[in-house]
C-alpha cells in the first residue's frame, strides 16, 4: 500500500510542548471579566510563541499548549454558570485570536478549551483544537471522558447523528503527519488512544494539568504506554502556575514532555514557563518503522476485532444520559455522581466486581 501524497510533506520537524501559566477565570463574576482575564492570556501565549520562534527557529512546526490554557478549570461553578462565564464559542473572538497567532508564526497550534455547540444548547464540551499555520481549525476533538463534564457519549445518538464516528475519533492529515488529540487524564486510557492510532494518527497532540513530580506519576507512565504501544509520538504540555483556584499554585507545574515512538522520553522541561520541551519528530523514521516486520510492531500483531464482542457487551455507563424523551437536560453535579455510581452497580451485578 502506497503512503498518501501530502504536498509540501516534512519527514522530520520541531515540536515543542509549550510550558506556561494558566491565569483561571474562577475569581471573575461575569463573562466580561473573565474575557479581559482571557485575552491577557491571549497576550501572554502571543509573547511566548514568538520567543519560541527565536528560541528554536523556523524548523518548529508544531506547538502544543496545555490544558484550558485560557480559562482554567471550573472549581465550584454549575454546568449554566460555566458556560456562561467561561465556555467559548466556535466562531468567538478567543479561537479567531488562537488562528491568528497560528497564522502569524507559521505552526500548527493545539490546545484545549471549554466549548459550546449550537447543537447542544446549554451545555459545554472540553474540546481539543488544532490550527495549521493558515489559521484554519483543521481537528476539534470533544473529551470523552471526564468525571464532572458533558461528553458526547452523554447524549451520543444526537452526537453521532451530527458528527459521525470520524467525529469523535479525528485524525487531520497534515503535512507533518497525521495528528490526533488526547485531553489529559485520557492519556490513562488506552483505547482512547489505540482508537486514533488505528485511524492513522502518528503523533498524539496532550493537553493536560496534571500533578508534577521528578517521580515517575501515573500520566508520566501511561504517556510512555501509548507511544510504544501505538508506535507514535506523544507531545504533551503542563501549565506552569495554575492561578485562580483554591490549590497551591505550583501543583502542576512542570515536565511537560515528548515521547518517541519506542515509548522514550526524548526531552522534558524543569518547572516555570519554558520552551525547553522542544524535540525533532523523525516522521519518515516513524515510518519505516511501522512498516517493518517485527516483535515491535505493536499495531500490526493485534487482531483488534477479537475484542469487539466483549467491548460491545460492556455497556457498563450508559450512554444518552441527558437526552430524556429525546429533550436534552442539564445536568447537575448529582448526575455526574449517580453516573459513576450506576457503572460500578452494573459491574456489581455482572459479577465483574
Amino acid at each position: 500500500m502506497t503512503e498518501p501524497i501530502v504536498p509540501g510533506r516534512l519527514d522530520r520537524y520541531a515540536a515543542l510542548a509549550l510550558q506556561i501559566d494558566c491565569d483561571g477565570v474562577h475569581p471573575d463574576h461575569d463573562r466580561e471579566s473573565a474575557a479581559r482575564r482571557m485575552q491577557a492570556s491571549l497576550v501572554r501565549i502571543g509573547q511566548a510563541l514568538e520567543g519560541a520562534r527565536r528560541w528554536i527557529g523556523p524548523e518548529l512546526k508544531l506547538v502544543v499548549l496545555p490544558e484550558y490554557i485560557l480559562t482554567g478549570p471550573p472549581w465550584g461553578e454549575t454546568i449554566p454558570q460555566w458556560t456562561a462565564k467561561a465556555a467559548l464559542a466556535p466562531d468567538g473572538p478567543e479561537y479567531e485570536a488562537l488562528a491568528a497567532l497560528a497564522q502569524r508564526h507559521g505552526v500548527f497550534l493545539a490546545g484545549n478549551s471549554y466549548e459550546t455547540d449550537r447543537h447542544f444548547t446549554g451545555l459545554y464540551f472540553q474540546a481539543c483544537w488544532i490550527f495549521d499555520p493558515s489559521g484554519d481549525r483543521i481537528l476539534t476533538y470533544r473529551r470523552l471522558i471526564s468525571i464532572f463534564a458533558p461528553t458526547p457519549h452523554d447524549v451520543w445518538d444526537r452526537y453521532l447523528d451530527i458528527y459521525g464516528i470520524e467525529g469523535v475519533f479525528p485524525v487531520a492529515e497534515t503535512v507533518i503527519g497525521r495528528l490526533s488529540a488526547i485531553a489529559s487524564e485520557e492519556i490513562l486510557y488506552p483505547e482512547v488512544a489505540r482508537a486514533h492510532a488505528i485511524r492513522g494518527a502518528e503523533v498524539f497532540l496532550h493537553s493536560t494539568s496534571e500533578v508534577a513530580s521528578p517521580n515517575l506519576t501515573i500520566k508520566q507512565i501511561a504517556r510512555r504506554a501509548r507511544a510504544l504501544e501505538n508506535m507514535a509520538y506523544v507531545v504533551s504540555a503542563n501549565n506552569a502556575e495554575l492561578r485562580g483556584i483554591s490549590v497551591p499554585t505550583d501543583s502542576t507545574n512542570g515536565y511537560s514532555d515528548i515521547i518517541d515512538w519506542n515509548g522514550n522520553q526524548m526531552v522534558v522541561a524543569a518547572v516555570g514557563n519554558s520552551s525547553v520541551a522542544t524535540a525533532s519528530l523523525d516522521l519518515a523514521g516513524l515510518r519505516a518503522h511501522r512498516r517493518r516486520p517485527s516483535m515491535s510492531n505493536m499495531l500490526s500483531r493485534q487482531a483488534l476485532e477479537m475484542f469487539a464482542e466483549p467491548f460491545a457487551k460492556a455497556d457498563l455507563r450508559r450512554r444518552n444520559g441527558l437526552l430524556q424523551d429525546g429533550k436534552l437536560m442539564i445536568p447537575d453535579r448529582a448526575y455526574f455522581q449517580q453516573r459513576q455510581a450506576d457503572a460500578i452497580a452494573r459491574m456489581v451485578e455482572r459479577g465483574i466486581l
